[in-house]
């Protein structure tokens, strides 16, 4: 009896064996995890600044990027949104550092002042932009066009008693260069902490390889506007290699505290961008140092750089560019940081091609300067604007597509491309009566290197401070909005105090 009883319950159990085992293995699994993790938090005495470190990485990977057509309307209407505030007008006194002589109740004055015009600056500019670059992303097209229809409205309204085209000097010149090298440094402020949140449009984001986006100008186009304008350009005597490395060391300090921040705060670096240890101070270091090595004029700097930049481009095409865009790395030095080292063929290549435009358009001893006005330089710029046009979308077809991880041949050109489109639209502010560049642009103009310090390192505390990417959508915008405003009031705080960091 108690064997038939034994025997009933065996086989009642039996369907349960297999899911007993099962969940013992699995308790037995979980164990083990969790132990592991509880020894690995007990070894490791320092916890994690950035936890998501690998997450935020992965979220900026493996991206192919944009349209052109996208990207260029996009910057479009940025120089769209600068003329609208110049339309605008409300600019209230001339801006400068105080002087130790000036009465409080002037100092207070002027302060109110220039605090307001910062107020509407930001307003017409920052706010509308960074609308354009999240919320409004998918009405990209609808939204330029409105801009661009927006500002004819607003010329042909401050048309009526006033001449339609303003007298052209090289003060107004100097104004659009100003206008247009501020105009990229936006750009780029805005991207570098937005792209971190999700609420910005993923092609927006630097591409793994090739393909373009609106982060990929970044470099480029900060190396192409210091080139414009930059001493070479302007004739003036060159500078010799102990000069240049006494001229570079802030920028390899820079370089070096960079990766020294990031390393020990375990700051989220895409390996792939620049490589292990190089980043963007190195390279404006190296190009600086090689410019001055290869002392040319002005005139041969263009043929300099044309030489360089072909013969890059046939290394990569024979091979080098699988090199570069490959996932292994060596052990040493090169090999880690290949992507930042041989890239600088590319920007270098770049410098001394916008050291001959510069020269051409705005420098040039051989040119009466009573010749050289605003109609003749817009000409010229608009003509090499589509050259470099045409130029580009021929080598992306035909020869290498735009790569910015190897600063091709093909992205060199579309850099030019960009950058030039965006000052032809800037020149156009002669037809704007009264218009006068804002404060805002004074203060970034005469700040660029500091402004794009200044927002690495609030771009460092926002991501150290929160997940950005489990942010949603209103607080992300409430974010940025406090970042472009904070950002443009410190910008304007020191150019009103007189502080210039300035060393390119």
């Amino acid at each position: 009896m108690n064997r038939d009883y034994s025997a009933e319950i065996i086989k009642r159990i039996k369907p349960y064996e297999n899911n007993c085992t099962n969940l013992l293995h699995n308790l037995t699994t979980k164990y083990r995890y969790i132990s592991k993790l509880f020894r690995v938090s007990m070894d490791s005495p320092v916890k994690s600044f950035n936890p998501s470190k690998h997450l935020k990485e992965q979220f900026v990977s493996n991206l192919t990027g944009s349209s052109k057509l996208e990207i260029s309307l996009l910057l479009t209407a940025l120089s769209v949104l600068i003329l609208i505030r110049r339309s605008i007008g409300f600019n209230y006194v001339s801006t400068g550092p105080i002087k130790k002589n000036d009465n409080a109740a002037v100092c207070n004055k002027n302060l109110r002042a220039y605090i307001a015009e910062l107020v509407v600056d930001s307003t017409c500019i920052l706010v509308p932009y960074i609308l354009f670059l999240t919320v409004l992303a998918e009405w990209t097209y609808t939204t330029a066009i409105s801009m661009i229809l927006l500002l004819l409205f607003m010329m042909a309204v401050k048309r009526n008693g006033s001449s339609f085209l303003q007298e052209c000097n090289m003060d107004s010149i100097r104004a659009n260069i100003s206008s247009y090298r501020v105009s990229m440094m936006l750009v780029t402020c805005f991207c570098i902490l937005a792209v971190d949140f999700k609420i910005f449009p993923r092609r927006y984001a630097k591409t793994e390889t090739y393909g373009t986006s609106l982060m990929d100008l970044g470099v480029g186009s900060f190396v192409l506007a210091n080139s414009l304008v930059s001493r070479q350009a302007r004739g003036i005597s060159n500078m010799t290699l102990r000069n240049a490395l006494c001229s570079t060391s802030p920028l390899i300090f820079l370089g070096f505290a960079r990766l020294i921040s990031t390393t020990s705060v375990d700051y989220q670096v895409h390996v792939g961008e620049y490589g292990v240890h190089w980043n963007f101070f190195f390279t404006l270091a190296a190009v600086s140092i090689l410019t001055s090595i290869v002392n040319v004029s002005p005139n041969q700097c263009g043929i300099l750089g044309s030489f360089i930049l072909i013969g890059y481009q046939v290394f990569l095409s024979r091979g080098l560019n699988e090199y570069l865009l490959s996932e292994k790395r060596g052990t040493n030095v090169m090999s880690q940081n290949k992507e930042g080292i041989f890239s600088i063929f590319g920007y270098w290549g770049m410098y001394l091609v916008g050291v001959r435009i510069g020269s051409y358009l705005f420098f040039e001893n051989n040119v009466d300067t009573a010749l050289r006005t605003n109609k003749w330089t817009r000409t010229r710029v608009w003509s090499l604007c589509l050259f470099f046009w045409s130029t580009t979308l021929f080598l992306d077809l035909h020869v290498e597509r735009v790569s910015r991880r190897t600063c091709n041949l093909a992205y060199v050109s579309l850099v030019l491309a960009i950058n030039l489109q965006v000052l032809a639209i800037l020149m156009l502010s002669n037809y704007i009566p009264g218009g006068k560049i804002s404060a805002m642009e004074e203060a970034f103009n005469r700040n660029l290197l500091g402004s794009f310090l200044l927002a690495n390192i609030l771009t460092g505390l926002v991501n150290l401070s929160v997940d950005t990417l489990l942010v949603p959508p209103i607080s992300a915008l409430a974010i940025l909005f406090a970042y472009g405003f904070i950002l443009s009031f410190a910008v304007g705080s020191a150019d009103f105090l007189g502080i210039k960091l300035k060393f390119w």
